[in-house]
């Protein structure tokens, strides 16, 4: 397996002539990485009007490896081949690196660019990747990749502080000012130009050290460094994501890369994808599938717009014993809930399950948003927020069975979405009934998640070691002894008079489930999905938004004159066999012929598993428009037609020849129309909570906008 590294873009506030007088200092060794035993240089070429200056090197590491292991692979150092390429004219330096030794075993690239900052010249941008592709290592495979990564990310580090060294030794020499590189003159031309004039002592120029001024007041106005929509800049993801190793801060560039090449533009906030990269111990492949059932999940229920469009019934209002008061002493938002003076029979019976899970995420879509704010208010990353749960008055009423169903499936939902949101539990005065709720509860709350728990039984929770460590004693609530007054409701039975029929629960029942605007549908080789619109108007404009969440699929757009027949039924079905197909009615008749009984008025358009695409098209006709969805099989990668035992195996699983989406349609009729086309890219995308921007790029087919 493959292992990438993506950095951030790291800002130094420095000209890049000045980083580049620092960066040279480090060869042909440092003491500041004793790994980088020695360097020398193999070749050096240079343009001939010295703007260009091209360094071949090899370099020589010293892994700290086992002795065993150096033993067993013959070598006490590995040899790296490096090629630095010095433009002075369009300042930059672009470093690549590959190993020598074990070249046929293992396959090490790095490539870093060194830049000047696209809002100041005199700021200097830097941005590392590597590849690492461990194909064989004496059976030691793992362990060799283990030490590999270890090391690299030490050096990472190591780097930008060497950096950081050499310019404050040049700053002691008093070196402060290096002209830029200026293309050769006349001699005679040269005797006309006034001296240069400088305040400070200019460093001697070499092969690699070239510069300007490097006082910032002297540049153009400072670009706003570490800013939320500067997203690669490291000094953003330590101001507002936190301090993330090396190898962690590639995993949410790449994830973030993904999510931009399939999303295009709707993407969530860093914020969001960090926490489902740490519900996953950032394992990329399983935080990216985490995230993209989430987002699917948000995206079909609406509930980025929760908060906007849900109101909360008077009855949760007076009878839901839970509030936002103030933050905990780390600045968390801190949520009160007590739950021992909450009637939840009452509850259930007369607001469902529905009500409940609706009250819990909008909760947590508050909780987003103040975690958010509290950034902002105390200057450091806030990404979770403290609850408080008051158990006094806990009894067996809140055992009751639905009750506990509902807060089961509550736990479930939120467990899947809302990761990491959760940074401190109190749990105060437990009765003894509690280790009995713990019980039915604790298996669906993740490991990560429990070990935030803390339980105070009885009168535990007041002085040092209890409450007063986590919340500040002028903030504690009266109803625990403190002095602040809570604006919680103070609950009581529900009464009766406002309970409903079971008839009444059970039509809403799972409604969060069904209630939207978006469909599921499941495409099967040889049975497309399809689906039929008549229009009765031209121009008309047919939209559609669609996301693949497993499988790959090749959407078309037909149209027809005439009206389909009504699909026949499933021969197999009426035998009670089960067809892969069963579920897809077929609306284009087997024995139409293309271009004669129907035509095609949009180009196939092939899309990939987690892609989402928005579209829409003109109608030129009136008729039937016969939307369809086909299951698209990668081709072989064999050369050979004969299949082999993979293929032979894999297609007797019926789940590999299955692809899901859900998908949303709507007719524009035209005289309701007015605008772009380009209007309609993504009106029902979803993600405007979540998403940090919203817009999209399209890509054109004929009358067709589609956004991919």
């Amino acid at each position: 397996m493959v292992q990438e590294y993506q950095s951030p873009v790291r800002v130094y506030k420095h000209p890049f002539e000045l980083i580049m007088a620092a960066y040279v200092r480090r060869f042909p060794r440092s003491h500041l990485i004793p790994v980088f035993v020695d360097s020398e240089v193999l070749k050096e070429t240079q343009s001939q009007d010295g703007a260009t200056l091209v360094t071949e090197r090899r370099c020589v590491i010293d892994i700290e490896a086992p002795r065993l292991l150096k033993r067993i692979a013959g070598v006490d150092y590995l040899y790296f081949l490096q090629k630095n390429t010095l433009n002075r004219r369009e300042r930059t330096l672009r470093i690549e690196v590959h190993n020598e030794t074990f070249s046929n075993r293992v396959v090490v690239r790095e490539c870093c660019n060194y830049t000047v900052h696209p809002e100041n010249e005199d700021w200097t941008c830097f941005e590392q990747t590597a590849s690492l592709d461990m194909k064989s290592f004496f059976g030691f495979e793992s362990t060799a990749e283990k030490l590999a990564m270890k090391q690299y990310a030490s050096s990472i580090k190591k780097g930008k502080e060497m950096i950081e060294y050499y310019l404050k030794e040049l700053e002691e020499e008093g070196v402060t000012y290096i002209p830029r590189w200026t293309p050769p003159v006349d001699p005679g031309a040269a005797r006309l130009q006034p001296p240069p004039c400088s305040a400070a002592r200019a460093a001697p120029l070499s092969a690699a050290e070239a510069g300007q001024d490097g006082k910032e007041a002297a540049g153009p106005s400072e670009p706003a460094a570490g800013s939320p929509d500067d997203k690669l800049d490291a000094d953003y993801i330590r101001r507002y994501l936190g301090d993330l190793t090396p190898l962690q801060e590639s995993c949410l560039i790449r994830l973030r890369q993904w999510l931009q090449e399939t999303h295009k533009g709707k993407i969530p906030k860093d914020q969001h994808v960090l926490r489902f990269l740490r519900a996953r111990d950032f394992n990329l492949d399983k935080a990216r599938e985490f995230l993209c059932q989430s987002l699917t999940w948000r995206k079909q229920h609406q509930v980025d717009f929760l908060l906007d469009t849900w109101q909360r019934p008077q009855l949760l209002q007076d009878h839901y014993t839970g509030g936002w008061h103030h933050h905990d002493r780390d600045g968390r938002p801190l949520y009160i809930l007590r739950l021992g003076q909450m009637d939840t029979k009452g509850l259930v019976r007369a607001s469902g399950e529905e009500g409940l899970l609706r009250q819990v995420l909008s909760i947590n879509e508050e909780g987003l948003r103040q975690c958010e704010e509290n950034t902002r208010v105390f200057g450091r990353p806030i990404s979770c927020w403290t609850c408080l749960v008051d158990l006094e008055g806990l009894n067996m009423r809140h055992l009751w069975r639905p009750g506990v169903k509902a807060l089961l499936r509550i736990i479930e939902v939120v467990e899947a979405n809302y990761p990491e949101t959760l940074g401190r539990l109190l749990i105060l005065r437990a009765p003894r009934v509690f280790p009995v709720l713990w019980t039915l509860v604790s298996p669906l709350i993740d490991e990560n998640t429990r070990k935030k728990f803390l339980v105070y039984a009885g009168n535990d929770y007041q002085g040092p070691g209890g409450l007063v460590d986590y919340i500040d004693k002028e903030i504690i609530p009266d109803f625990l002894g403190g002095d602040c007054m809570c604006d919680i409701p103070e609950g009581g039975l529900v009464p009766k008079s406002l309970y409903r029929t079971a008839e009444e629960l059970e039509s809403e029942e799972n409604r969060l489930l069904t209630d939207s605007i978006y469909k599921s549908a499941s495409i099967f080789k040889g049975a497309p999905y399809e689906m039929l619109i008549e229009i009765n108007e031209a121009s008309s404009v047919i939209t559609w938004d669609f996301d693949v969440s497993k499988g790959d699929v090749i959407f078309h757009l037909y149209h027809s004159r005439r009206a389909p027949q009504p699909p026949k039924k499933d021969t197999l079905g009426a035998h009670g066999l089960a067809s892969p197909g069963a579920a897809n009615a077929q609306v284009i008749d087997r024995n139409w012929v293309l271009g004669q009984d129907y035509s095609m008025v949009e180009k196939a358009l092939t899309c990939r598993e987690g892609e989402s695409v928005q579209g829409s098209h003109v109608t030129r006709w009136p008729g039937f428009y016969i939307l369809q969805w086909r299951f698209h099989s990668s081709p072989a990668c064999s050369a050979s037609s004969l299949p082999g035992v993979d293929d032979v195996l894999a297609s007797l699983q019926v789940s590999s020849h299955k692809c899901k989406m859900m998908y949303y349609t709507e007719v524009l009729a035209s005289h309701d129309f007015r605008g772009s086309m380009t209007s309609l890219g993504s009106s029902h995308s979803g993600f405007s909570q979540l998403s940090a921007a919203t817009t999209s790029s399209s890509q054109s087919h004929a009358s067709s906008t589609v956004s991919r």
